[in-house]
């Protein structure tokens, strides 16, 4: 069957991005791997299917069209949700361009959508229904909104359940196929619920008086979840496996005839790469990046452009934005944005003394209610997190899965064993 769909699509890139702490300065569909923002591999995953026409559902600072507009996307139309009303107030944005017919939704940051919504449309020509959804089995239900199903037909959806109440084990995947007739049963239930909760009860709704389908992905089928900052990692190795085949040096980068250059590994113009440094790929380096004498870069590593990595340095798994330097230490496992200043000495303790799994502590929301709690990462290699423009002295040591929050400043010889609020000294 032709993959090809000709609907238009909704891209809502306008929320807080409230858990996403410490890389929420902006939103977080604008964080950069391998040259471009997120939402453009979203966009770029539509293209691939067909889809022609697309609405992005942006904040009133216009951050997603700035971002976007050197790219020269063509049928892009931008809306302004003007204030934080959940998905809901996004859709309402969204109305006016969509005159009829289906329509897909994703979010801005689903770069893997693209096969999910093929699978969307061909179960909507198999059984004619007109709204589908996504679900996928889960072990953190409350997290997510939960499908009440039977079979292949939803009943409800229940946003966030409390632990252990939840209705299934099955979380709703972001990527929806909607019709028309959605925004009716959108309307009827504007104000009778929490407005971040309105998106999933006009689906509730609906499913009660139409036939609304489930497609239920595989519990390995992979999807990339993006509630917290260390799922970026998940974004950035699908996307190194999709477009980093191949090295890709620009003619302008200068490299020392020592210096050591293996696997896929793309390197920016005016690139510079001194005596005994050693990289090794999958690893991208973006446009005026300089690589100092004997240092390492390995693995997964995503510097954009105008990063340093100065002499005697290790790095391993990072992925720093825009306009990051640091210098002589190990620095694995870990995410700076952009602007930020590490001085050397610095080391970013990524494992547990008893190798179990790393806890962070990030903003969580249960009923309404926001609190500061630790959560299991799932990961066993986790470094540090950085908000941007924060500076760190020399010798500063970071314990595993610790957070330093935006325009923050820590002195020399620190030890940080918890995490660190926006625009703090230590």
């Amino acid at each position: 069957m032709d993959n090809k769909l000709s609907l238009p699509a909704i891209i809502l890139a306008a929320g807080k991005s409230a858990r996403f702490w410490p890389l929420n300065a902006r939103h977080k569909s604008l964080l950069k791997i391998m040259g471009k923002p997120l939402i453009w591999y979203t966009i770029n995953a539509l293209r691939e299917i067909g889809i022609g026409d697309i609405i992005i559902i942006q904040g009133p600072s216009r951050d997603i069209e700035i971002e976007l507009n050197p790219f020269n996307l063509k049928n892009i139309n931008y809306a302004i949700q003007p204030q934080a009303d959940g998905m809901s107030g996004a859709m309402f944005a969204a109305q006016a361009f969509i005159k009829s017919g289906q329509f897909i939704v994703v979010h801005a940051h689903s770069v893997d959508c693209a096969s999910i919504c093929v699978q969307l449309f061909q179960k909507s020509l198999a059984t004619k229904s007109k709204i589908i959804l996504a679900g996928q089995e889960t072990t953190e239900p409350w997290l997510y909104g939960c499908a009440r199903f039977d079979g292949d037909r939803l009943q409800e959806i229940v946003e966030k359940p409390i632990a252990g109440a939840q209705p299934s084990n099955i979380k709703i995947i972001g990527a929806y196929l909607l019709d028309i007739s959605y925004f009716d049963y959108l309307k009827k239930v504007r104000g009778t619920v929490h407005f971040n909760k309105e998106f999933e009860a006009a689906i509730s709704v609906c499913a009660a008086q139409n036939d609304v389908r489930l497609v239920l992905l595989e519990k390995n089928y992979p999807t990339i979840s993006f509630k917290y900052p260390w799922h970026l990692f998940n974004a950035q190795k699908y996307l190194f496996d999709k477009f980093l085949t191949q090295s890709q040096i620009d003619p302008s980068a200068q490299i020392a005839k020592n210096a050591i250059i293996e696997g896929n590994v793309f390197l920016g113009a005016n690139c510079r790469i001194y005596e005994g440094a050693v990289i090794k790929g999958p690893c991208y380096i973006g446009a005026n990046s300089i690589i100092g004498n004997n240092s390492v870069v390995r693995g997964y590593c995503n510097l954009e452009e105008n990063s340093l990595v100065g002499a005697l340095c290790e790095t391993a798994r990072v992925i720093f934005q825009s306009n990051v330097h640091v210098h002589s230490g190990y620095l694995g496992d870990s995410i700076f944005d952009s602007g930020v200043r590490v001085g050397a000495g610095a080391i970013t303790a990524n494992v547990r003394f008893d190798r179990s799994s790393i806890f962070a502590r990030v903003q969580k929301e249960q009923n309404g209610i926001k609190a500061i709690s630790p959560v299991d990462t799932g990961l066993t290699s986790l470094g540090t997190i950085i908000g941007a423009n924060s500076k760190i002295g020399v010798r500063t040591t970071f314990m595993p899965g610790r957070f330093i929050g935006n325009n923050c400043r820590i002195s020399p010889g620190q030890v940080i064993m918890h995490n660190l609020e926006d625009n703090n000294i230590i």
